[in-house]
């Protein structure tokens, strides 16, 4: 890897999703069409032992359950509402949105359509035999 390239990575959020959920793939899709300025680097959650070097404690359980984004220096993640807020806030197409994303309340009711979405991501957008499917969470 040249030294800019990784200057570059350095520099650039990590955004950690479902690599296996199609609508997660069609999402990030998306977000790196919007990603004009190449803030943002995508790693599949799946493989937990290369999301790339960070100080905070991730549970790879919940990776599966919401998007996360880690600060490029690695000392900060966001997950959910929180994460799609940071992203927003860093893509110029988004901007404008940016404010309402802060209203009182919205952040309240954003997390729970977040989480409504997320549950619901295998139908909205199918899988093939059953492949995307999140573990289930072994209650004690």
């Amino acid at each position: 890897m040249t030294t800019l390239t990784a200057n570059k990575l350095e520099s650039q959020a990590c955004v950690l999703f479902d690599g296996d959920c199609r609508f997660c793939q069609k999402s990030v899709a998306l977000l790196r069409k919007l990603d004009w300025l190449q803030r943002l680097s995508f790693h599949n959650a799946r493989d937990f032992d290369t999301i790339p070097p960070h100080t905070v404690a991730l549970d790879a359980d919940r990776l599966l359950q919401e998007m996360h984004v880690l600060t490029p220096e690695g000392t900060k993640a966001f997950a959910g509402f929180k994460a799609f807020r940071w992203i927003a806030g860093r893509l110029p197409a988004l901007w404008l949105i940016v404010p309402f994303l802060y209203i009182p309340g919205v952040p309240f009711l954003g997390q729970k359509l977040y989480l409504w979405v997320a549950r619901n991501r295998y139908g909205l957008v199918p899988c093939h035999d059953g492949q995307c499917a999140v573990p289930l969470k072994k209650k004690k």
